[in-house]
This record gives structure tokens, C-alpha cells and sequence, in this order.
């Protein structure tokens, strides 16, 4: 194993006593490279690809109240490749991370805090933050693409190397949400946006070759918070779910979020389609961060994704003052998402919904190559009750109804998984499953993986890193035929 430290970023950043500064979620700053990763167990000689996995982690003291969505965008990659595995780690250089760098601090304040607090003007729907590009990533037309939850610019990087190649160049004016969709059969990036203007959301294909090929306006009441959508082969489904930020607030330039007393809609439109040709659907209300995999069924296309039973939880007891809301939007076990399931029909407009699993599941995963088609298996993280981290992973079978899980243990705490096909793969489950555990009773941060077939033996191989990293959102695992368009 070869380990070089390529860098270190500069932080001014004194005050760790923030419960989102600590543990699992303490902040670092060195970029490395790793050749040849030591392994506890034999990394598969069937496993070719990379995960990619992005984070926030928080480099300049903050301005206001700190909430862990506001760290800098900062990727790790795992290179796996016959049996051997490489590790690399590089912030996302946004533009926001350069400025703060040459002035050497924070210039905008964070989710937690009103607009006019920040120094100088903002990107995304609220218009004040800074693009972090920190909440998703995935890899289109060759390249990494990270996303900002609130809308902003996109970044490219390359997969291999974590080079910066700049801004997507398709960006529209309004930006990109994160949870952009990658369609493995034809090449085309799917993508929404939303702001705080008429028509309050916009939706786009981007072709293989990486150029705009379609965008369109989604009109909305007024403006709306989606977190994700989904695509079936010929369809998209966008969402105006009834949590929302509170009109009356607004006017006094407060973003603050309420449940209003109005159904879930859901927006089916041909993946090509304007306006005029979106079928709206009504369901109960609820509020939903991801989807896992949408798919045609005759008349009907079939929805799932985690439907929360408390989209408005109670304050977080025994949180410092001050931060008691944000830890309670943080902490799913107040929250209550299950796996749950949508069916909307094309011809009568009708809406059926059921539970599929009892248990507090989110940050779900499929075997992508099954995007669009009836997959059997699902994929979650089993949240920890009180905090915004993940302590172990459930299997849902759909065929059978059953699950099984697997603990990670004490004090060690898992990123979102992805599904890793092997290279002869002729099932489903015929993979494995990657992540990164963090282990704050040791300070160190692992890469696992997992036999598809069978999580609740627990990892078939861990693969130490040079430290312990900073926790965040989300995760992508690309093969490396997707590297070549």
C-alpha cells in the first residue's frame, strides 16, 4: 500500500462544540491518494468500478448557527479493478470554496440562518447559501457530476482522478437539484429544479453527449421544496408534496417549513413532454426524500420510495438551545419513513398506495442495470434514533416480502450503500454491496463490502482508509464501462 497526502485545505474553523462538529461527523481537511489498499479479507477479482461517495465537511467558523448540510462538497472514490482497490479524496473547488479560500472565511451563512446574513449573495431556491455541491453525485458522460439540495451549478470531475473539469455546461439559469437520474440504457441525464418564482419548477433531459436536450416548465401553486424524482423508459415523475415553506413567513424573508393541509401530487410526463401533457395524481399527504425505482405495469406505474408518517416531528428533546427543530428534521426515527409503495394509473387517474416494511428505512438502493423494470430487491439504511447518521442496512425482498439486516455495531456507522454488479453477473443480486463505515471508537473509516446474496453475514472484505472521514449524504457506484462515453 502506497499513501501520499496531496494536500491539506486551511481551515479557521475553532469551535468543535456543535453536536454535528463531533464523532462521526468531525470535520477534516487532507486529500490522499492510496494505491492498493490494505484488505481484511480478499477484495473480489470480479468487481470492476468506482464508488463514489460525497460529504460535508465544514472548513471556515460559521456565520450564525451551523447546520451539517452547509460543509463544503468533499468526494472519496474507491477504485476497484482485479482484485485491488485505489482510494482518493479532493473538496469540490465551487466557486463559493474558492472565494472563502482566498479570503480565508466563511462569506455565507448557512440553512439555520435569514437572508442578509450572509456577506455576499447566494445561489439556490432561498437564493442566500452557498452551492456546496455536497448533497448528491453520480457519474454522466464520463464524469462525476455533485449536485446542491437547494439547487445550484453542478461540478464535473473526472472518476478516476477527482480532477476538476469545471461547471456542467447545461446548467439552466435556475440550476440543478440534486437527485439528477442517470438512464444506464440510453445515456441521458434526467434533472428539476426549483425556486421561489413562477413557474416554481423547471424539468430537463441531458443527452449522453453531455449537451441540453429538453426543458420544460412544471407549473406549481406557488414554491415548493421536492428532494428527488423518479423515470420509468418513457415516463418522469416529479412531486409537489404539501411541506413547504410558510407563505406569511416568506413575506418576512423567513424560510420556515410547515405541513399544509393538502394532498401529495404527483407530475407523470412523458420524458419528452411539456407542460400541457403532465398527469397529476393525487395520494396522501406526506413528505418523501428519496425514490428507489419506478417502473410501467400495464396501465399503472409503480412508485417506491419511503413515505414519512411524521413529516413534522416534535422538537428534539434534549438538544442545545437553539438547535432543537434542526436536529428533529435530522433524526428519522422521529420522522417515521417506511419502504412504501405507489400506484398510479394512466387510464382511470387513480392512486393506490400500501406499506411494504414496518421498519425506519431511508437512503434506499437498487441494482441500477433494473432502473425502469420490475426489480425484486431493495436496499435501505437502518437510520440511528437521534441523529442524521445510518446504523446498519436492511435486504427487502419483494418477491417474498421478507427482509434481512445487518448491524454494524456500536459507535460505527455506515454510509449509504450502492449496488456493485460483478462482472458475470446474471441475477439481480449477483453483486455486492459498497460502503464506507466509520468507526468513531477507533477513529477510522473503512470501505466494506458485502455479498448481495447475503448482508447478514456481515462484510466479506474491509479496507481501511488513511482517516477517519466526515459523514454526509450520498453515494454512486459507476462500472467502468460507463467511464467511456
Amino acid at each position: 500500500m502506497e499513501i501520499k497526502k496531496i494536500n491539506s485545505v486551511n481551515s479557521t474553523l475553532s469551535n468543535f462544540d456543535h453536536p454535528y462538529m463531533q464523532g462521526v461527523w468531525q470535520p477534516f481537511y487532507d486529500e490522499y491518494e492510496v494505491i492498493n489498499l490494505d484488505s481484511i479479507g480478499e477484495i473480489p477479482k470480479d468487481l470492476s468500478g468506482i464508488y463514489i461517495r460525497n460529504t460535508e465537511n465544514q472548513i471556515h467558523e460559521p456565520i450564525g448557527r451551523f447546520h451539517p448540510f452547509d460543509g463544503d462538497g468533499l468526494l472519496h472514490s474507491i477504485v476497484f479493478n482485479n482484485g485491488s482497490a485505489d482510494y482518493r479524496n479532493k473538496f469540490i473547488r465551487t466557486e463559493g470554496f474558492l472565494i472563502e479560500e482566498k479570503l480565508n472565511k466563511s462569506k455565507w451563512a448557512g440553512l439555520m440562518e435569514r437572508p442578509g446574513t450572509s456577506e455576499l449573495p447566494g445561489w439556490g431556491a432561498q437564493g442566500c447559501l452557498k452551492d456546496t455541491s455536497s448533497t448528491d453525485v453520480v457519474v454522466h458522460a464520463g464524469k462525476v457530476l455533485t449536485t446542491f439540495y437547494q439547487c445550484g451549478d453542478g461540478y464535473n470531475m473526472d472518476p478516476l482522478t477527482l480532477n476538476a473539469s469545471g461547471k456542467a455546461p447545461w446548467v439552466p439559469v435556475d440550476g440543478v437539484s440534486a437527485h439528477t437520474k442517470v438512464d444506464l440504457k440510453t445515456g441521458e441525464l434526467l434533472f428539476f429544479n426549483y425556486s421561489k418564482k413562477a413557474p416554481y419548477m423547471h424539468y430537463g433531459v441531458v443527452g449522453k453527449d453531455n449537451n441540453l436536450k429538453h426543458y420544460t416548465p412544471i407549473p406549481l401553486p406557488g414554491p415548493r421544496l421536492p428532494h428527488d424524482m423518479a423515470f420509468t423508459d418513457n415516463f418522469s415523475i416529479l412531486n409537489d408534496l404539501p411541506l413547504f415553506w410558510d407563505e406569511e413567513m416568506l413575506k418576512r424573508g423567513i424560510h420556515a417549513t410547515r405541513m399544509h393541509d393538502l394532498p401529495s401530487r404527483f407530475a407523470i410526463i412523458p420524458r419528452y413532454g411539456k407542460s400541457d401533457e403532465i398527469k397529476w395524481f393525487e395520494a396522501n399527504p406526506t413528505y418523501c426524500l428519496h425514490w428507489n425505482n419506478a417502473y410501467e405495469d400495464g396501465d399503472e406505474i409503480i412508485l417506491d420510495g419511503y413515505f414519512q408518517e411524521n413529516p413534522v416531528p416534535e422538537k428534539y428533546d434534549g438538544a442545545p438551545k437553539g438547535l432543537e427543530r434542526m436536529m428533529a428534521f435530522l433524526d428519522n426515527h422521529l420522522l417515521k419513513p417506511r419502504l412504501h409503495r405507489w400506484r398510479f394509473n394512466l387510464k382511470t387517474g387513480s392512486t393506490k398506495e400500501e406499506t411494504l416494511d414496518d421498519k425506519i428505512l431511508e437512503f434506499g438502493a437498487i441494482n441500477q442495470q433494473f432502473a425502469c423494470r420490475k426489480h425484486r430487491y431493495s436496499y435501505s439504511m437502518m437510520p440511528t434514533k437521534g441523529w442524521f447518521t445510518f446504523d446498519g442496512l436492511c435486504k427487502y425482498d419483494h418477491q417474498t416480502g421478507k427482509s434481512e439486516t445487518y448491524d454494524f455495531g456500536e459507535g460505527i456507522f455506515g454510509s449509504e450503500v450502492c449496488f456493485a454488479p460483478n462482472d458475470n453477473a446474471k441475477n439481480e443480486d449477483d453483486g455486492y454491496l459498497v460502503s464506507i463505515v466509520t468507526d468513531i471508537n477507533k477513529h477510522i473509516s473503512s470501505c466494506v463490502l458485502f455479498d448481495a446474496k447475503n448482508v447478514s453475514q456481515g462484510p466479506i472484505c474491509v479496507m481501511p482508509l488513511p482517516q477517519q472521514i466526515c459523514s454526509g449524504t450520498h453515494a454512486t457506484w459507476a462500472q467502468m464501462s460507463e467511464l467511456s462515453y
